[in-house]
């Protein structure tokens, strides 16, 4: 055991404020990183679970076994229309694909449709399909009502069956109006997504490839938001942690300039003597880390088994505040502002070479 280690184990820091602010600055951080995970994994898998991932304008199957990251694709048909409900009307766009052919003259709805026509499960839905020469009337039956962060951003997607749709847009067996892709979930942050949008987009040349965060701007901007946020968030926390743990480490080098002046006198160097103070800031700082850390996990534990925290959807997409531990981003979290908070801690080590032995040092 070196001296600086040995000293450091024996000096006691009573900086309880500084160890509580270092537990709530690594609480809110972590909280804020597995809530911005939550929120990504949550609306990039609703929204590829109803429209898909990539979209290709193709009236039948195409082929991607040369394309890495594919999960599955299928055949879907789009068909705007117009639904009625007593003096009450609203355009909507139905979607139909290989999924839903048991939806025979019946649709499932948007929650948000649903509440601005009073609609509900079993009511008749008037529907009117606009075409260039006339007019089809069709009514369906409600058989369900969906909730999902799409119809959130101004999206009301009418599910229905292959067969309706056909009849109505008058396409044979087996055509489609496009293909939607599913891709595995590594592949779905902004970059990934794009950069495998034009991999399949070249694949399929001449016909054109879109991905979701094309189709859905305002939720993906939505999410570049809220990671700017977070980022925000772990530089703040990290400062106040920083600063809180400076204020600590300077009440305790005024209480020890004796001391500093002591292992001064035995012929300790300036580095020596702030190495064992960092050593026992380190110490203070890993215990309001790894507080913070399991009292944060403890959380997203509750929330992510309980949705105990609602919010509401017309604002936030979804119905609850959605948590997701990805544990390496948790420790990257963690290792960068313990860092960062070492590296503020030099600064009030500066007072170390100021200590003047022949003045702190008595002798009895």
């Amino acid at each position: 055991m070196n001296p600086e280690q040995f000293i450091a184990k024996r000096l006691r820091f009573k900086g309880k404020l500084a160890l509580v602010s270092i537990a709530l600055s690594f609480l809110v951080m972590i909280v804020a990183v597995a809530v911005s995970s939550g929120f990504r994994t949550e609306i990039r898998s609703a929204v590829a679970d109803m429209a898909g991932d990539v979209s290709v304008d193709a009236d039948s199957a195409i082929d991607l076994s040369g394309v890495d990251g594919v999960e599955s694709m299928g055949c879907v048909i789009y068909q705007t229309g117009i639904v009625k409900n007593s003096d009450l009307i609203q355009g909507v766009m139905f979607k139909a694909d290989e999924s839903r052919d048991s939806l025979e003259l019946g649709v499932i709805i948007p929650e948000r449709l649903a509440g601005m026509l009073s609609l509900g499960v079993g009511d008749p839905m008037l529907t009117y399909f606009v075409g260039e020469d006339k007019v089809k009337a069709r009514k369906f039956t409600v058989r369900g009502i969906y909730s999902s962060p799409v119809q959130a951003d101004g999206n009301l997607i009418v599910l229905s069956s292959m067969n309706d749709l056909r009849r109505v847009a008058e396409l044979g067996d087996g055509e489609c109006t496009g293909v939607e892709i599913r891709l595995e979930p590594q592949y779905r942050s902004d970059y990934a997504l794009r950069s495998k949008t034009a991999e399949i987009g070249a694949a399929v040349y001449p016909l054109h490839a879109v991905s979701s965060a094309d189709r859905f701007p305002q939720l993906f901007d939505w999410l570049s938001l809220i990671d700017l946020n977070v980022i925000a968030i772990i530089i703040l926390m990290t400062v106040v942690a920083g600063f809180n743990m400076i204020s600590g480490l300077l009440i305790l080098l005024f209480r020890s300039k004796s001391t500093i002046g002591t292992l001064k006198a035995m012929g300790m160097s300036d580095k020596s003597i702030a190495g064992v103070f960092l050593r026992v800031s380190a110490r203070i700082s890993g215990i309001g880390m790894l507080a913070g850390n399991a009292v944060a996990l403890l959380f997203c534990l509750v929330q992510g088994c309980t949705h105990l925290l609602k919010l509401n959807p017309e604002n936030y997409f979804v119905s609850y505040v959605p948590v997701n531990v990805d544990m390496w981003m948790v420790l990257l979290c963690d290792v960068l502002a313990f860092a960062a908070i070492l590296l503020l801690l030099m600064i009030p080590t500066l007072f170390i070479s100021r200590v003047d032995p022949a003045r702190t040092v008595r002798a009895d």
